[in-house]
């Protein structure tokens, strides 16, 4: 960001599973969101605090566990429960993965606010948060592409998009074909020099460009479905 960037944004890792957490907020009005909150909530929210910085929402990319909290292999993860026990905020979540939201981690309808692809949250008067329906990896995925007028977008990519690969299509609710078009339809459309921030470290860095992914990352570099669908072994 430059020097005069409204945006506070922090990557933090989280957890037993490489996964990322992360706040995006405004320097002006000093209040962010979380993305993600799980396994350290009381320290993200900590390191928020001691910044002067006031979480006001939280944006969940899908439901599973390790990314919200619940309970999974026999152990219950830190999430959205622990986060509305501190700070009592809305829960952005897409219109897809509500139930499936609130099934996992026991949160209320009235903690969420449903969102369709396309809504924006905004984060005072200059950034914007853009949130963007990529089904796929499960119904309701989204990713969050973070704006401010005369800096490249941060896209916040969940488990829809990796460094070099992409998300599973092998669990409830996956869908391989509608992943494809959510990598092909939605995120290869950005423009290149859109920052890239996965959901969990799968690769030997922590970030990239999406440029750098359409160059790289094979499910970005495919020529069509088959292809796509044969390299995830379903041709």
């Amino acid at each position: 960001m430059t020097a005069t960037s409204d945006l506070y944004f922090r990557q933090e890792s989280v957890g037993e599973m490489a996964n990322f957490a992360y706040v995006v907020g405004s320097r002006e009005t000093r209040e962010a969101l979380l993305v993600d909150p799980a396994w350290s909530v009381d320290a993200l929210l900590d390191a928020c605090e001691a910044d002067g910085v006031t979480v006001v929402g939280a944006l969940v990319t899908h439901y599973h566990q390790d990314h919200v909290g619940g309970e999974i292999f026999g152990h219950a993860i830190e999430g959205l429960d622990r986060l509305l026990a501190r700070r009592p905020v809305p829960v952005h979540v897409n219109e897809h993965e509500a139930e499936g939201l609130k099934r996992v981690t026991g949160v209320s309808e009235s903690d969420l606010v449903r969102h369709a692809g396309g809504d924006v949250v905004a984060l005072g008067d200059r950034l914007r948060v853009r949130l963007l329906h990529t089904p796929g990896h499960t119904p309701g995925s989204q990713c969050f592409l973070v704006e401010e007028s005369g800096a490249p977008g941060r896209l916040v990519s969940g488990d829809t998009l990796f460094l070099g690969s992409c998300g599973r299509v092998d669990l409830p609710g996956g869908d391989p074909e509608a992943l494809y078009h959510s990598l092909h339809g939605v995120l290869k459309k950005l423009p290149d020099e859109t920052l890239l921030y996965p959901g969990h470290l799968y690769a030997s860095e922590p970030e990239s460009t999406l440029g750098e992914q359409k160059r790289t990352n094979p499910y970005l570099r495919v020529s069509g479905l088959e292809t796509f669908l044969g390299f995830l072994g379903l041709g």
